[in-house]
Order: C-alpha cells, then sequence, then structure tokens
C-alpha cells in the first residue's frame, strides 16, 4: 500500500531534538526491528502516539511531533491473507514474548518478519497498536527507510523551528 498523510510520535525529551534519527530502535531493537537497524516507530494518531510511548506507569514528560508522510511500499497487517503468504498470522504479530525472543533466540520472530520484509523492499509497515488500552482503529506505521524525497518521503513538521532553537 501507499500511505500519504501525517503521522505522530510521542518521544522521550532527550530525543526530542533528533525526531527523524530512529537510534532509540537501532540501539535497543524493537518488535519489528533488530538491535542495529534504525526505525521510526510512528502513530496515525496523536492518542495512539501518546499511548505508544507511555505503556507502563504514569504519564512521563513527553514530546509530540508530527510528520508530513508520503511512503510507498507499505506492507498492511491488517491484511490477514498477506500476512498468511509472509507465514505471519495476528497472534504472532501482538506476542508479548518477543523481548523474550531477542534476548533468547537472537531475533524475535516479529523481527525477522520485519528483516523479511525490509530486504523485499518494503519502506514500512502499518500495524494495529498493542499499547494498553488501544482499540484495533489505533494504527501504527514502523518505517526502515525514510528521508526528504519519495518513495519514502518524511518531512517534520517543524514551521516555527521550535526544535531547533537553543535551550
Amino acid at each position: 500500500m501507499h500511505f500519504q498523510g501525517v503521522l505522530y510520535r510521542a518521544l522521550n525529551p532527550v530525543y526530542a531534538r533528533e525526531p527523524l534519527s530512529g537510534r532509540g530502535a537501532e540501539l535497543y531493537g524493537g518488535r519489528f526491528n533488530r538491535k542495529g537497524t534504525p526505525a521510526l516507530y510512528t502513530s496515525v494518531s496523536i492518542m495512539t502516539a501518546l499511548r505508544e510511548a507511555n505503556q507502563v506507569g504514569s504519564l512521563q514528560p513527553t514530546t509530540l511531533v508530527s510528520y508530513d508522510a508520503d511512503i510507498e511500499r507499505v506492507f498492511d497487517c491488517r491484511d490477514d491473507d498477506a500476512l498468511q503468504v509472509k507465514g505471519m498470522d495476528a497472534a504472532a504479530l501482538n506476542d508479548p514474548t518477543w523481548r523474550d525472543q531477542m534476548k533468547t533466540a537472537g531475533e524475535a520472530k516479529t523481527q525477522t518478519f520485519a528483516r523479511q520484509l525490509i530486504a523485499s523492499g518494503y519502506h514500512g509497515l502499518l500495524v494495529r497498536s498493542f499499547a494498553p488500552g488501544a482499540t484495533p482503529d489505533d494504527l501504527n506505521l514502523v518505517l526502515w527507510r525514510w528521508g526528504d524525497t519519495t518513495p519514502s518521503r518524511l518531512t517534520l513538521i517543524d514551521d516555527e523551528h521550535r526544535l531547533s532553537r537553543q535551550p
């Protein structure tokens, strides 16, 4: 599929000055990227982004950013038939043991799935949020390839240059 629209991300303020880096996911790994693979975890709605960033405990300080996106080659995880063709299903996507799999096997099943999609030329995947309180309508777009131009254009919306100002 092709995604065009606004995406949101709720960041730890420590990373707020680098909202396009994907560095945190690269350092620690995520559900859909191995350690060493940059990824940008974005959401289709503001509330989903907030849920994703604050999954444990009380709401912590958060910087909310938005992007204008034009991303081609997005795998749509809502399509059960397409998932089946790739050897994946909705239950495996939602498996809460992905971190344990990463520690014991070196790579979680969802990370293997993502690695295969990346090798097939996908720029990202659209997947429902598994954060507490999320509904099937809460969607994330996980990006592995993004930049200033199409086919994977992602532009930070910061018309007033708030993030580039010195403290």
